[in-house]
């Protein structure tokens, strides 16, 4: 999808430590990285949890001025609608934990916006902390970066959906996705993503898993900005450098118009690390839960064809005389 203006503000949600504790939030407000959490080692109280959730305001529904039930919705959607405007979707992984609703980032956030609260956000921060209600929650929310576009017109939509979400111990959030760098077997398992639009559903092949810095100043890979994969040399230089770096060749064929989707979480918090898993939208003619179908690279297909029948020479038999 085509942008006159492409704003570079990244933002990313890291990982968290096993057990109670209070979150504190390094969010960099220049260009220079994904804003990183860090865990400070103290016990969080009910009381100290409470003054965290801001207070919604009786009206904040008809002052976000969204429309409760536009044509096209699906029923999910309209319901959701009146919890969160900002819920544009779900996803699902088979034998995951990840299995929840999608906001779309609002962006920058001004002091005392209603439903947001009274604090300041820059771009890919709020739901970092907070529930689809407003509230304070540990582990956060599953957001799409705020730039994306995910509505009902596929021309429209972006070429590359970016997700955020927590590493969670517990595997919530995107906590479970480790199994896939832990046990490459697993992918045969599971490689299938389910994603859903307030309007129609999607199914995707995950390509490539891999590790990848989260610093503009330790790589020229900043998949944080690369939603808006408008030229084939962008998109190409997006999978190339996926695949280049998968831990798995799965061998997936990806092709530039393929719609593609990137699950972003943290991996280290030493050197600033990410695990982003990367996925295409099936094809016509490929149907989800079954790789046979998926079109793969001709170098995969060579490198994985059987190897040819060897028949053993028939064996002759001399009568002794």
């Amino acid at each position: 999808m085509n942008k006159p203006v492409r704003i570079t503000v990244a933002g990313c949600a890291c990982a968290l430590a096993v057990g109670l504790g209070a979150l504190v939030y390094n969010l960099n407000k220049k260009d220079e990285q994904v804003p990183t959490v860090s865990d400070v080692i103290e016990t969080t109280t009910e009381a100290a949890t409470e003054a965290l959730r801001p207070k919604l305001p009786a009206d904040w529904a008809k002052d976000m001025k969204y429309v409760p039930s536009p044509d096209g919705m699906t029923e999910r959607a309209k319901l959701f609608s009146h919890i969160n405007p900002d819920i544009v979707g779900w996803i699902k992984i088979d034998q995951t934990q990840v299995d929840y609703p999608l906001v779309l980032d609002p962006g920058e956030i001004q002091e005392n916006t209603p439903f947001y609260g009274p604090e300041y956000y820059v771009p890919d921060a709020y739901y970092l902390d907070h529930d689809l209600d407003g509230s304070y929650l540990r582990c956060g929310t599953l957001y799409l970066d705020y730039r994306n576009v995910f509505g009902s017109n596929e021309e429209e939509q972006s070429e590359n959906i970016i997700i955020y979400g927590h590493n969670m111990a517990n595997n919530s959030m995107f906590g479970s996705l480790r199994r896939y760098r832990q046990d490459y077997a697993f992918y045969e398992q599971s490689p299938f993503v389910e994603l859903s639009s307030n309007y129609q559903d999607y199914e995707y092949v995950i390509f490539a898993f891999l590790i990848t810095s989260g610093s503009y100043d330790a790589t020229d890979f900043v998949y944080w900005n690369m939603e808006e994969l408008d030229t084939k040399e962008d998109f190409d230089f997006y999978v190339n450098r996926c695949k280049r770096d998968a831990m798995l060749d799965t061998g997936i064929d990806v092709q530039y118009g393929d719609k593609l989707l990137t699950l972003s979480t943290c991996y280290a918090d030493e050197d600033n690390s990410r695990f982003i898993v990367v996925a295409r939208r099936l094809r016509d003619g490929e149907k989800p839960g079954d790789l046979s179908t998926i079109t793969r690279t001709e170098e995969w297909k060579k490198a994985h064809a059987p190897e040819p029948e060897t028949t053993a020479p028939a064996e002759t038999s001399t009568n002794a005389q």
